[in-house]
């Protein structure tokens, strides 16, 4: 099995320039696309020494299939992963957006959150290395490419990372049924790790312990709890939606 694969869009591709140059072997792009975002990620790529290639929009389509690739692909080393979460943040200009994974042992619930990750403009995806699904060929199926997109890293001990991040600035807000304060009252517009526990148990007691904040998500039906992944979507896509306001009053 190769272990190089392509990743497509800016944000994927700008992402890996930023956080892991070094695992792309060759980016293509669209040879008629000469607009600011396409200069600039050019740019960034000459600047990493990473090999650009101008082609026809035909041949990125038939290399992609039907996805949406924006004019733009990388091939990359699917196996030059970060080694710690201070290599992402140290490169960030903007707000950390992070999802914490709390014990997820079903593959296709990690999928489903790697996807959900990629599509909310996710810094990075973080999870313990014990007691927890990895990258394996099921969650890269489900994943649809997101495994290659957000840099998943796994720790030896969450709660201390949990600190680091709380020490860097970053709000660590977890979710959970019985919290008093619901999501659509709180400040999301600066640094976020989002904190989500297992499919039935949920957060460990410790890791919860560890939270600046707790939050639900209001429910309107006789469903007491959601998927991990539809949880995420949610909290994520209001985090996004704040920063943006905060970025448009900036």
């Amino acid at each position: 099995m190769s272990n190089f694969r392509l990743i497509f869009g800016f944000h994927a591709i700008n992402s890996r320039l930023r956080q892991n140059p070094d695992s792309i072997k060759e980016l293509f792009i669209d040879a008629n696309r000469r607009d600011q975002r396409a200069r600039d990620l050019i740019k960034l790529a000459e600047a990493e020494k990473v090999r650009v290639i101008a082609c026809d929009n035909s041949r990125l389509d038939s290399m992609v299939g039907n996805r949406r690739h924006q004019g733009i692909t990388a091939n990359i080393d699917s196996t030059r992963q970060h080694v710690t979460i201070d290599d992402v943040l140290d490169t960030l200009s903007e707000p950390a957006r992070l999802l914490v994974l709390d014990g997820i042992q079903d593959p296709h619930n990690l999928g489903a959150c790697l996807r959900v990750a990629d599509a909310f403009g996710v810094h990075a995806v973080i999870a313990p290395k014990d007691r927890a699904v990895g990258l394996t060929a099921a969650v890269h199926k489900v994943a649809s490419g997101a495994a290659d997109t957000v840099p998943f890293i796994p720790v030896t001990n969450l709660v201390r990372t949990l600190r680091d991040l709380k020490q860097r600035g970053i709000w660590v807000i977890g979710t959970a049924a019985d919290a008093e304060q619901e999501l659509n009252t709180l400040n999301l517009s600066g640094p976020v790790a989002w904190v989500l526990g297992a499919e039935a148990e949920g957060m460990r007691r410790l890791t919860r312990e560890t939270c600046d904040q707790l939050t639900c998500i209001p429910m309107l039906g006789s469903v007491e709890s959601l998927n991990v992944s539809v949880t995420a979507g949610i909290c994520l896509f209001e985090t996004h939606r704040q920063q943006l306001m905060g970025i448009a009053k900036q």
